[in-house]
C-alpha cells in the first residue's frame, strides 16, 4: 500500500526529473535509434533517481545521463544480435521535428552511428554532439579520459562523411519533397529522374512485417524502375499524403498507404539531386506517430 510518505517521495523526484527528461530521450534515442527502447531507459533511470539519495547529488543532469548512458551501453550489448538477423535494412525510428532548429545528429548519421562500438557510439556523441568534456565523458562510461579520446577519434573517421555532407535548407528541402511526393504518386516519371542522382540509393524498411526490398536498391536505373512500379499500384490503390516534415533532419513526408498504415519518406539531398531515400514501414516502428 502506498503511503504518503512514498507519495511525497516520487512527487519530488518527478519534479526533479521531468524537466531533464526531454534531454534524456535525446541522448538515449541517439544511443539507440529506438523511441520506445530510448523511453524505457529513461523511464529505468526514473527509477534509479526515485531509489537514489537525491539530496547527495551534486548535479542532477549530470547523473541521469551517466545512468541513461550507461543503461543504453547495456542495452546495446543485447540488441546486437536483434540487429544482426534484422529482416531487410534496418533503420532507426523516423522522429519527426517540429521545431525550426535543425537536428543535430540527422539520419545518414545515426546509420554510420550503427557501424561503432558501443563505446565509441557513447564517447563521440556525448563529446562530438553535446559538448561534454573528456573527463565528464570519462566519468560517465568509466575509461580514463585518453581513452575516451581514442574512442572519439575512431568515430569522427567512421562518421566523418556522413556529417559533414551538405545539408539543403528548410524551406527548399519541403519543397523537393512535396515534388518528390507528386511526381512519384502520380506517375510522372520524367520529374522524378530529374530530381534523382546517378548513384542514387533505396533503403526501406518493413521488418519483415510489411513488403518492403530487403536490400538497397542501388543506383538511377534501378531506382526508377522500382519507382515506375510502384506508381502503377499507388494510381490503383492509392497514397495519401499527410505532411511533408523534416524526419531525423532530412526533408520527407508520412503518408497513409493503402493497407491504412503510416509510412515515412526521408530524402538525402547533395547537390540538389535526391541521392538517398530512406522509407520505413516497419509498423513497430511508427507508432510513436500516431
Amino acid at each position: 500500500m502506498e503511503t504518503p510518505g512514498n507519495n511525497r517521495a516520487e512527487h519530488d523526484a518527478a519534479a526533479s526529473f521531468d524537466p531533464l527528461r526531454p534531454r534524456l530521450i535525446r541522448v538515449a534515442y541517439r544511443m539507440l535509434g529506438s523511441v520506445a527502447d530510448a523511453e524505457d531507459m529513461v523511464q529505468e533511470a526514473f527509477i534509479r533517481w526515485m531509489r537514489a539519495d537525491r539530496a547527495a547529488v551534486l548535479e542532477p543532469e549530470a547523473f541521469l545521463r551517466r545512468t541513461v548512458t550507461r543503461l543504453c551501453l547495456d542495452h546495446l550489448k543485447s540488441a546486437r544480435h536483434s540487429r544482426e538477423t534484422y529482416l531487410g535494412p534496418w533503420l532507426p525510428d523516423p522522429v519527426v521535428e517540429e521545431e525550426e532548429e535543425p537536428e543535430d545528429v540527422t539520419l545518414p548519421l545515426m546509420l554510420a552511428l550503427e557501424r561503432l562500438s558501443p563505446l565509441e557510439r557513447a564517447a563521440f556523441l556525448l563529446h562530438d554532439v553535446f559538448g561534454l568534456p573528456f573527463e565528464e565523458v570519462a566519468l560517465t562510461i568509466e575509461r580514463d579520459a585518453t581513452a575516451c579520446r581514442q574512442l572519439a577519434t575512431r568515430a569522427r573517421a567512421h562518421v566523418r562523411e556522413a556529417r559533414s555532407r551538405f545539408q539543403v535548407d528548410r524551406v527548399r528541402g519541403l519543397e523537393l519533397a512535396q515534388a518528390f511526393f507528386t511526381a512519384s504518386r502520380t506517375g510522372d516519371m520524367k520529374t522524378l529522374g530529374a530530381m534523382l542522382a546517378a548513384d542514387v540509393s533505396l533503403h526501406s524498411d518493413g521488418g519483415g512485417k510489411r513488403h518492403a526490398a530487403l536490400s538497397p536498391v542501388i543506383g538511377f536505373e534501378n531506382v526508377f524502375t522500382l519507382h515506375r512500379n510502384l506508381s502503377a499500384l499507388f494510381e490503383k490503390h492509392g497514397s495519401t499524403l499527410v505532411r511533408t516534415v523534416l524526419i531525423n533532419g532530412l526533408p520527407g513526408f508520412v503518408t497513409r498507404e493503402a493497407d491504412g498504415e503510416l509510412q515515412t519518406t526521408a530524402l538525402d539531398i547533395t547537390d540538389g539531386k535526391v541521392s538517398a531515400i530512406y522509407v520505413v514501414r516497419n509498423p513497430d516502428k511508427l507508432r510513436h506517430l500516431h
